[in-house]
């Protein structure tokens, strides 16, 4: 069976960091592009940052970038989101997707996959609430 875990959220105060989690089970991840997605009340699902696990390749939303940082360990089967200097803004249900089987040769990049009509496969979500 196919499926993504996350773990990782949680309260944390304006400046703090956290580290989020997403393991699979079923299928490896290096050929697919996987994403965090986050959504707010009364806003869309929206794509913060995913990495195209074959060949390590990102995208990060603007609002993120310098911040937040993206990575895999293939070991692990595990993909991680650290979250630095978080700020109120950042308050979100975290999810963890995956998109693809990606075949080679693509251009599917991280970027034009990193949307949510492309998700094959969603975490059940882990909440980040930032506030003092």
């Amino acid at each position: 069976q196919l499926q993504l875990v996350e773990s990782g959220g949680g309260l944390v105060q304006p400046g703090e960091s956290l580290r989020l989690s997403c393991g699979a089970s079923g299928f490896t991840l290096d050929n697919y592009v996987i994403g965090w997605f986050r959504q707010v009340p009364g806003k869309e699902r929206e794509g913060v940052s995913c990495i195209r696990n074959s060949d390590d390749s990102t995208y990060y939303t603007d609002s993120v970038k310098g911040r937040f940082t993206i990575s895999r360990d293939n070991a692990k089967n595990t993909v991680y989101l650290q979250m630095n200097s978080l700020n109120a803004e950042d308050t979100a249900v975290y999810y963890c997707a995956a998109a693809g089987p990606i075949r080679w040769p693509t251009i599917q990049t991280p970027m034009t996959m990193c949307v949510i009509s492309k998700q094959r496969y969603w975490g059940q979500g882990t909440q980040v609430t930032v506030s003092s």
